[in-house]
C-alpha cells in the first residue's frame, strides 16, 4: 500500500481535472502493486465506471469481492453495474448487498440507493412468494393446519422473510427430538382442558396476589459472580416477577396453598419430575413497560406451557423467527431453548401461567434416562 500511494495521489489530482484515462491508468498501476486493496479497487471500478468501461468495472468489483466477500459499498457497485448491463441475477445481487447494509447512517447518495434496492428487492420476493405459491396451492389444499404452517415457514425461510432457530439449550440437549418454535396443539391433549379452566385458574390468581402471606420473588435470581451479562437489568429486579406454586420439583406451599385446582389442573399436563429440577409451575408477572431479553433455556428434553391470564393488548413473545401476541386463555407450548424474547409495552401487569411439560418425541425409556442423568449431574444454579 505505501509503494502505490503517489500513484493514488497522482490518480486523485487527474479525476480533479476529469482526466479519467489518466485516473484509471494510475489506480490500474496501482492495484498491481496491491492486488487485494479493496479501497483503490473501488475507485479505480468507480473511475472505470464514469468512462463508460461497465464490463471492466465490474470485472474490478468482483476483484474486490474475491479479497473482501462481504464488502457493503462493493456489493453495492456490484448491484448497480449488473443493473446498468441489464443482465440476470440483478435483483439477487440487490438483495445479497441489502444483507451486508452497515449501521448508522450512509452518505446522502449512498442512503438514496439502498432506498431504491430495497424497493427492487421487495417487488423481487413479492414476485417469487406468488409464483411459489401457486406452485404450492395443491399440496396447501390437501395439507392440515400444522402441515400448512410448515410449509408456509419453508417458504419464508428460502424467501429470506425468516431464518432457521435451532435449540440450543445452556447445558442438557438430548439429540434426535423435532425442534419447533411453537409446538402443534395436537401432541398435547390437555391444552383444551387447561384452557376451558382459564376462569378458574384466574380466581386462584387473584386469592394468591390477595394473600398476604404470598411468596412473589423476582423472576431472574442468581449470584452477581455468574456469566449471565444478558439478565443484567432484570437479575433481582421485580419487575419481571413470579408467583412460584411449583419450584424445581417442590411446592411452595405459601402460594400452593390457595391454587388447588390449577394443581389438579397441572398433574395432568404431563409435567416432568425431576429431582431438584422438575416440575416447575408459576404465575408470570412482567410489569408495564418492560422488555425480556433473547434468552434460552436449560434443556431440550421438556416444553413450555403458557396460559394467559391477564394480557393488555400489545403484549408480545417471540420464538425464533414467530412472534405471537399473548390472548387470555389462548396456551400454546413452545421450545424455550430456542432464542426467545418477549415484552410489555402497555401502562398495565400482564400475567401468564408458566409450567413445563415433557417433549412429546420421549418414550417413557427415553424420559427415565433424562430424569437419572439431570439427577446425577446436578440442574445448574442460575435454573433459567
Amino acid at each position: 500500500m505505501a509503494g502505490s500511494d503517489p500513484l493514488v495521489a497522482e490518480a486523485d489530482r487527474a479525476m480533479a481535472s476529469a482526466d479519467l484515462a489518466a485516473a484509471e491508468r494510475l489506480l490500474t498501476a496501482a492495484s498491481v502493486a496491491a492486488p487485494a486493496d479493496v479501497p483503490i479497487l473501488l475507485k479505480l471500478a468507480a473511475v472505470q465506471r464514469g468512462a463508460g468501461r461497465v464490463e471492466r468495472a465490474l470485472a474490478t468489483v468482483d476483484q474486490a469481492l474475491a479479497a473482501q466477500p462481504l464488502d457493503f459499498t462493493a456489493l453495492l457497485m456490484r448491484a448497480s453495474l449488473l443493473d446498468r448491463l441489464k443482465q440476470s441475477g440483478t435483483d439477487e445481487a440487490w438483495s445479497h448487498a441489502l444483507a451486508q447494509l452497515p449501521a448508522g447512517d450512509l452518505p446522502a447518495e449512498m442512503q438514496a440507493i439502498v432506498v431504491k434496492a430495497r424497493a427492487r428487492v421487495e417487488a423481487w420476493v413479492a414476485a417469487r412468494d406468488a409464483k411459489m405459491m401457486a406452485a404450492m396451492a395443491a399440496a396447501e389444499a390437501a395439507a392440515d393446519e400444522d402441515e400448512r404452517a410448515r410449509m408456509g415457514r419453508f417458504r419464508s425461510n428460502v424467501l429470506r422473510r425468516t431464518r432457521p432457530y435451532h435449540s440450543e439449550p445452556t447445558h442438557f440437549h438430548y439429540p434426535g427430538l423435532v425442534e419447533r418454535e411453537f409446538h402443534p396443539r395436537k401432541a398435547f391433549p390437555w391444552l383444551p382442558m387447561l384452557e376451558g379452566a382459564t376462569e378458574i385458574i384466574a380466581a386462584e390468581l387473584e386469592a394468591v396476589m390477595r394473600a398476604e402471606r404470598t411468596q412473589l420473588v423476582p423472576y431472574v435470581q442468581y449470584a452477581e459472580h455468574l456469566p449471565l451479562d444478558q439478565w443484567k437489568e432484570l437479575n433481582q429486579n421485580r419487575d419481571w416477577s413470579a408467583i412460584h406454586l411449583l419450584r424445581h420439583g417442590e411446592m411452595v406451599e405459601a402460594n400452593a396453598g390457595h391454587c388447588p385446582r390449577t394443581l389438579k389442573l397441572l398433574a395432568q399436563c404431563a409435567q416432568p419430575h425431576i429431582g431438584s429440577a422438575c416440575p416447575n409451575a408459576m404465575f408470570s408477572l412482567l410489569a408495564p413497560h418492560t422488555a425480556i431479553p433473547p434468552h434460552v433455556g436449560v434443556q431440550n428434553s421438556r416444553l413450555v406451557c403458557h396460559l394467559p391470564l391477564i394480557v393488555p393488548a400489545g403484549c408480545w413473545f417471540r420464538v425464533g423467527a414467530e412472534t405471537r401476541f399473548w390472548e387470555r386463555g389462548a396456551a400454546f407450548v413452545f421450545d424455550d431453548t430456542i432464542e426467545h424474547e418477549a415484552a410489555n409495552p402497555t401502562e398495565h401487569l400482564r400475567v401468564v401461567l408458566i409450567f413445563d411439560t415433557w417433549h412429546p418425541d420421549l418414550s417413557p425409556a427415553e424420559r427415565q434416562a433424562v430424569k437419572a442423568l439431570i439427577e446425577a449431574d446436578g440442574i445448574p444454579g442460575d435454573r433459567l
